[in-house]
């Protein structure tokens, strides 16, 4: 529970129970900090009194509401952050996360969860799969969907020239996500080593340390003027944003998935840069088969973003390690 700015606390709840029928409650099996419960942790975003966190997850269904058909008790299952029922019109044109329906999931650091429109959101997987699976598997809920869609949005394609801002835990799964999809050069905005050698292990072929001014400059110098075919924003600051469309070059693609905090647009210079803007909540649930599918057989290997594991009753702990950037991502075990 976040009691205000820097104040978490781990704490005996309720039990999640089914309250309507197209719910489900599942047993987390591993859960975690994700980089946006910093943003209320930190102050930048108001909460209204003591407000539960976490909502990325995966686990054991225990018990699903009389008009779930196709999640069964005894499934392992991965969600997303934001719950659909994955037949309105918005799901069905792929933006899951903007379904007529839809919740967001809140309560996540927690040994049991109730997901609603449970057909619509869980993914089972064939069998329950080995333990060491489930870190990446974790992943697909959010940060792995995210920087999925960072890379989709931008447009990558085989042999293009990729920037990406932001190397916190997204960012270097856009990195993953980029060389996937067949990207020939990935440039990775970033200062900190350790997470420069996760960048390049998932791969990245350039690291520029500038920011703002200095590196749209340096990315323009290895471009060779140019610029990138596709540029994935993943922090959500007005920085990061105007550095992510300078970096771009005329026509070029550019993804925005950090939740944007003070970014305000220029106009006449988004009109005068000829970039192509997308980005939003990601549609996670329109990944996640492939995504799951992906780890199943060993293709990627995400949960290694996972550099500090805690007991869920240590959560103050995993918080305070991210925020100063002593971890850049917490597994928490229930």
């Amino acid at each position: 529970m976040l009691y205000g700015p820097g104040d978490i606390r781990f704490e005996d709840r309720e039990t999640p129970n089914i309250m309507k029928p197209t719910d489900a409650v599942i047993r987390l099996t591993v859960t975690c900090v994700c980089g946006s419960d910093l943003w209320p942790y930190r102050g930048l975003q108001p909460i209204n009194g003591p407000t539960p966190m976490g909502h990325e997850y995966c686990g054991i269904v225990e018990e699903v509401g009389g008009a779930v058909k196709s999640i069964k008790p005894g499934q392992f299952v991965v969600g997303s952050f934001a719950t659909s029922d994955n037949t309105c019109p918005h799901c069905r044109y792929g933006y899951q996360s903007s379904c007529q329906r839809r919740e967001w999931v809140s309560t996540a650091q927690a040994p049991l969860l109730r997901v609603p429109l449970a057909d619509g959101t869980l993914v089972p997987t064939p069998d329950v799969p080995p333990v060491d699976l489930f870190p990446s598997l974790l992943t697909c809920s959010d940060v792995l969907g995210t920087g999925w869609f960072a890379a989709d949005a931008a447009n990558v394609k085989p042999g293009a020239t990729v920037v990406v801002v932001g190397d916190g835990a997204v960012g270097l799964l856009g990195v993953l996500s980029a060389r996937q999809m067949g990207a020939e050069r990935i440039i990775v905005m970033s200062r900190n080593p350790s997470r420069q050698r996760l960048a390049r292990e998932f791969g990245a072929t350039d690291i520029v340390a500038g920011r703002g001014d200095e590196g749209v400059a340096h990315i323009k110098e290895i471009t060779e003027g140019v610029g990138a075919d596709s540029v994935l924003e993943c922090v959500g600051t007005q920085e990061s944003m105007m550095q992510a469309i300078q970096s771009a070059r005329p026509g070029g693609h550019v993804s925005f998935v950090g939740v944007p905090h003070g970014v305000d647009l220029n106009g006449a210079q988004l009109f005068f840069s000829h970039v192509h803007l997308h980005g939003g909540p990601a549609p996670v649930r329109r990944y996640l088969p492939k995504l799951i599918d992906l780890v199943l057989k060993g293709k990627i290997n995400p949960g290694k973003v996972f550099d500090l594991v805690l007991p869920l009753d240590r959560v103050a702990e995993g918080y305070r390690a991210m925020h100063e950037r002593r971890a850049i991502k917490v597994l928490l075990r229930p």
